[in-house]
């Protein structure tokens, strides 16, 4: 093995045990806590004995579901939302969530408590320590400082404990609301080469189905119908149809079966097909429905009854990354849009369907004037209306959502529909895009 690559294991190893130690800090705090809870609420010991073992059978339930063995062989083909979904993983998913992010909010306020407590005691014996006879303490008139008061103590658990239940609300208004609220952007696209037969054009963008219990079929048909709707001359499907079940591709074209563009309907594919390897399965599968997955691929479009030159250069690529994604390799390239060049028109307009909005800064060397991309769920969970860097995607780029322009192009950044690790979308909703294309 070669040193480098051994290092990085090396931390790769140890940022999981951190991690694993994280959540189960959080996790005997949060049960301290309702132990704490439990006490206050529930008079008799009797009752708080009940009231315990309850919660321990639900524990063991929802740990046996949730790591079972047999996961992989429960899930196949998990795309409506099954009772084992709805009851058991949703809650454990919700918990997580709430109990990991509420715990990191609750740091903080221990770390108050504690050092004031060490300053306090620190003051205390080094008054102590000047101190010379007891004869002088009433000369020095200046006792030292006693005990942590229990009204401070007090007003920082229960400040603690609010702030710490925020991220369960938001996370239940994320998981029952937020997820499914599909938003529609609109987007105007000023372009100064756009030939006058496509001034107005419109491409309605869907990204990052994610089909799954969370995201079923039918909620798929449902953002279909709501595409159709907008009237797009093309549409553009940016990846990530699956998650880690291949068998649910198929369930996945069948759901978007109902789409309609009189220009035609395009995609590229995602990391999930990637990791899944149902990039040529879904490519066939999709081919059979009338929609055209470009893989390293360009195809013109043609304004009807217009010159032979008003014409768009549509362009589509597989996902590729710089760096791995956890213990995922695949994917993995030196330098972005690598051998692209050839499938740039040159005095043409071009529009890159790119999973991956890293691929942006290459885009707009090679001149592409439009990019679409994905991937990032604009955060999924994402506080930026707070601070624009509290958003989990700017770990892997700088393109979390919405529109970006530098000189040779502009991208866009589609939220998505789906979810990925929690079923919970906070601070950036599910999106469809329809952009229209002016001449500027």
């Amino acid at each position: 093995m070669h040193p480098h690559h051994r290092i990085s294991v090396i931390f790769e190893i140890l940022g999981d045990a951190a991690l694993i130690a994280f959540v189960i800090a959080s996790q005997v705090y949060w049960v301290r806590r309702l132990r704490s809870l439990g006490k206050r609420f529930v008079g008799s010991r009797a009752g708080r004995r009940a009231l315990a073992v309850a919660a321990l059978v639900f524990c063991v339930v929802v740990l046996a579901y949730n790591f079972s063995p047999l996961w992989e062989a429960r899930t196949n083909s998990p795309t409506r939302l099954t009772p084992g979904a709805a009851l058991l993983e949703a809650p454990f998913q919700w918990w997580i969530f709430g109990s990991v992010i509420g715990f990191l909010i609750v740091l903080p306020f221990g770390v108050v408590d504690r050092a004031v407590r060490l300053v306090r005691w620190a003051l205390r014996h080094a008054i102590n320590a000047l101190r010379p006879a007891p004869a002088l303490n009433d000369a020095i008139g200046a006792p030292a400082p006693g005990p942590a008061s229990p009204a401070r103590r007090r007003f920082l658990s229960q400040a603690a404990t609010a702030a710490g239940a925020v991220p369960f609300m938001a996370g239940a208004y994320g998981l029952l609301y937020g997820r499914l609220e599909i938003e529609t952007t609109r987007q105007r696209i000023k372009l100064a080469r756009l030939p006058k037969a496509f001034d107005g054009f419109r491409i309605v963008q869907l990204s990052d189905l994610h089909i799954g219990p969370f995201m079923t079929a039918r909620e798929i048909r449902k953002c279909a119908e709501m595409a159709n709707a907008l009237k797009p001359d093309l549409l553009a499907l940016t990846g990530d149809f699956v998650t880690w079940d291949a068998s649910t591709q198929g369930a996945a074209v069948e759901a978007l079966s109902d789409l309609k563009a009189p220009f035609g309907i395009f995609g590229c594919l995602g990391n999930h097909e990637l990791w899944t390897h149902t990039q040529s399965s879904i490519t066939r599968l999709f081919a059979e429905r009338g929609v055209h997955i470009l893989r390293q691929e360009r195809v013109a479009i043609r304004a009807s009854g217009a010159p032979g030159g008003d014409t768009l250069n549509l362009i589509g690529v597989d996902f590729k990354t710089r760096r791995p994604m956890g213990m995922r390799h695949e994917g993995i390239v030196k330098r972005y849009l690598e051998g692209v060049e050839p499938l740039v028109r040159p005095g043409a307009i071009n529009i890159l369907m790119s999973h991956n909005p890293n691929t942006f800064d290459r885009a707009a060397e090679l001149q592409i004037d439009l990019s679409l991309a994905g991937h990032t769920h604009g955060g999924q969970v994402a506080l930026e209306f707070i601070s624009p860097e509290l958003s989990p995607s700017r770990l892997i780029t700088p393109y979390v959502a919405g529109w970006f322009s530098k000189p040779g192009g502009q991208l866009y950044v589609n939220r998505g529909i789906g979810t990925i690790g929690v079923p919970i979308r906070v601070g950036a909703p599910p999106e469809i895009t329809v952009f229209e294309l002016v001449r500027d």
